[in-house]
């Protein structure tokens, strides 16, 4: 079948800076690849459910979906023809006649720790309180200072940071790719290493996702598709489904690509950090989502009870 690249094509997103900062960079590196005028890729910015939810964990308000949901029934209804995402955000497993149709190439994946009372996570005081919305996050900074107080902090970047510079709490962690992008990579206090901080599934990479028959938009996506963070998060993401996981439950994975081989390290841990089970996993490119789902499977038979409920 001819390639034809479409005359016009509508963008949805978010309509949060950093979901906007995405979608532009999408934008950009898409009429960069296809020829056509940036005028022509239209941007759609909506607010989602996940925005609206601001006092209570979104693991009580329905998990990742309501990040996703309205730009999902937007796609479906022909709204829109390409929807933008952190790729960290989206569930386990799109509705049907959704697709993933690719990743552009990944930004940094570390975690950051942001403070104004202290140079790094383990120089914080004891009783110290550190906010931060990610049940992965709050469990990792419980396992490593379980004298800290750990806290629910919702809102985006501008808003969390907002709440540091006021003093309304010690610290809190975000990632550095999101900080990047807005150009504000300076708010950082300290870098966190991945060997002592995973990070979650798919953080730093953005995410395409387009209508499964939509043969057009696919191939124009293909374009800007980064085949190297694709094999990343087939191994990250096919971990993530192993384990079901959601906003419902602490759950790490990172995977770097060297040539034709692929390295994975995954973690699951309790919320409150005192058990955790870590897998490691070394393969070829070709065999990522099999690797992935493997280290999946040995988490789950070594898991303890109550660990994966």
């Amino acid at each position: 079948m001819a390639f034809s690249i479409p005359d016009r094509l509508v963008i949805g997103t978010r309509s949060s800076p950093l979901a906007l900062a995405q979608a532009e960079e999408t934008r950009a590196r898409l009429a960069a690849a296809s020829g056509l005028a940036p005028e022509a890729l239209l941007l759609s910015a909506m607010t989602t459910t996940g925005d609206r939810i601001q006092d209570r964990a979104l693991a009580e308000a329905g998990g990742k979906g309501l990040f996703t949901k309205e730009l999902d029934i937007a796609l479906m209804e022909g709204r829109i023809d390409l929807a933008v995402h952190s790729a960290k955000d989206l569930p386990t497993d799109l509705p049907d006649g959704l697709v993933i149709a690719g990743f552009l190439p990944r930004e940094d994946v570390r975690d950051v720790f942001i403070s104004r009372r202290a140079e790094s996570l383990a120089a914080l005081p004891a009783g110290a309180v550190v906010g931060s919305a990610s049940l992965r996050r709050q469990a990792q900074v419980r396992r490593l200072r379980p004298d800290l107080v750990v806290t629910l902090l919702r809102g985006n970047v501008g808003t969390r940071l907002a709440r540091i510079e006021r003093g309304d709490i010690d610290a809190t962690l975000l990632a550095l790719a999101g900080l990047k992008r807005l150009g504000r990579e300076g708010e950082a206090t300290a870098i966190l290493d991945v060997d002592s901080f995973l990070p979650a599934v798919g953080q730093g990479a953005i995410a395409l996702v387009t209508r499964a028959g939509d043969a057009t938009t696919i191939q124009a996506l293909a374009l800007i598709a980064h085949g190297e963070t694709g094999i990343a998060l087939a191994a990250e993401r096919a971990f993530l489904r192993v384990l079901d996981g959601s906003c419902r439950t602490p759950i790490a994975g990172h995977a770097t690509v060297d040539g034709d081989g692929v390295h994975f390290r995954g973690l699951l841990l309790s919320p409150d950090g005192s058990q955790a089970v870590a897998v490691e996993r070394r393969g070829a490119v070709a065999d990522a989502a099999m690797l992935g789902a493997d280290a999946g499977r040995e988490v789950v038979g070594r898991a303890g009870p109550g660990l994966l409920s």
